[in-house]
């Protein structure tokens, strides 16, 4: 049995690790962290949890705690794993992993120190939807890959407005955005089917200085992008094109292309408003469409349930490879390579040239 503690009990944690976990063998939730032992209390209250602290140092260290959640704001994401480490803990972190490519290159040096197994929530590498797809790429059913397209919706980040909750996120320093947390679940999907991104050319457009906080008739200043638009070379020798606009609502879906020297594959999502890495697809190749094995869906959940089926798949590789003594994927030297990918269409933006990802 896998003991977790999850600091940042509320928000996220509760509408998809905690759901999860619950649907899972091997896992027992024995520990939640808010940032007030009153919130704490409460969520423990409310899921069953036995142990609520307002530290996550003291989580961390607690000895009926075996696995660290990190479900924290980006800026905390760094102390909390620091204190899972120094506790010789394993631990799973949120994407993205630090606030900048430095700040997890860090974290993946001490989380190799520390001799612990260590993930990232990139959850779109688990999709099945995603791993059949790479299987039939790989498997030659459409040929020799030539190019990847991605559209996809990055609501309700890059908009003229902002929720209440999210007006933090403006802020670059904050590691929150359009481009790292949208184009970043994307990136990593597109990159588990078509493979990685070595060179980009890449444009952030920021048309709005100021953003409205929604039902507050207020502003605030705002340094991040509205679009996220790349082309790049895969390690493959594909071409990939990638737009991911923002927006204020709920997303209204995606578009994957991958052609080939002998066909082209095409995903959309089977219900709108859900993101690439959350939801299942409609897979067609040349047009006909092809359905997931039943084998590729893991986790006891309905793709209609929204993130936790993949999120529970995350679980299910972090308990494989807590078993099986190895490094689970993507791990936290995973996260910080595709930071440094991030960090390449940054540099692209600024610079008007292609760029190779370092």
């Amino acid at each position: 049995m896998i003991r977790v503690g999850i600091v940042g009990a509320g928000g996220w944690a509760g509408e998809s690790h905690l759901p999860a976990l619950a649907g899972l063998d091997g896992f027992e939730v024995t520990a939640v962290a808010t940032t007030k032992q009153a919130s704490a209390d409460r969520a423990a209250a409310a899921h069953g949890v036995p142990l609520a602290f307002a530290d996550a140092g003291a989580l961390a260290a607690h000895p009926d705690v075996d696995l660290v959640v990190v479900s924290v704001k980006t800026p905390g994401h760094a102390r909390v794993i620091r204190a899972a480490l120094a506790a010789g803990k394993h631990v799973l972190s949120e994407w993205p992993l630090g606030v900048d490519a430095a700040e997890a290159e860090e974290l993946a040096r001490a989380a190799a120190e520390a001799g612990v197994v260590h993930a990232v929530n990139l959850q779109g590498h688990h999709s099945p939807d995603a791993r059949y797809v790479a299987d039939l790429v790989a498997g030659g059913a459409i040929g020799r890959l030539e190019s990847a397209v991605l559209v996809a919706a990055g609501d309700p980040l890059g908009g003229p407005r902002i929720a209440p909750e999210l007006a933090w996120s403006t802020d670059p320093a904050a590691g929150t955005s359009l481009l790292t947390i949208m184009a970043g679940h994307f990136l990593a999907t597109l990159d588990r089917m078509a493979g990685r991104l070595v060179e980009v050319s890449a444009r952030l457009p920021r048309p709005y200085d100021r953003v409205e906080v929604t039902g507050t008739g207020r502003t605030v200043p705002n340094g991040v992008p509205a679009q996220v638009l790349l082309h790049g070379l895969l390690e493959n020798g594909a071409t990939a094109s990638v737009a991911v606009h923002g927006g204020s609502g709920s997303p209204d879906g995606f578009l994957v292309k991958l052609v080939g020297s002998e066909g082209a594959l095409t995903a959309t999502p089977t219900r709108p408003g859900r993101y690439l890495h959350w939801t299942d697809w409609d897979i067609r190749v040349d047009g006909e469409r092809v359905a997931v094995p039943e084998d590729y869906r893991t986790a006891p959940f309905d793709p209609a349930a929204g993130p936790v089926a993949n999120v529970a798949a995350v679980y299910q590789e972090i308990a494989r490879a807590i078993a099986e003594g190895r490094r689970p994927h993507p791990d936290f030297h995973a996260a910080a390579a595709h930071h440094r990918v991030l960090a390449a269409i940054e540099r692209a933006a600024r610079s008007g040239v292609a760029e190779k990802v370092r």
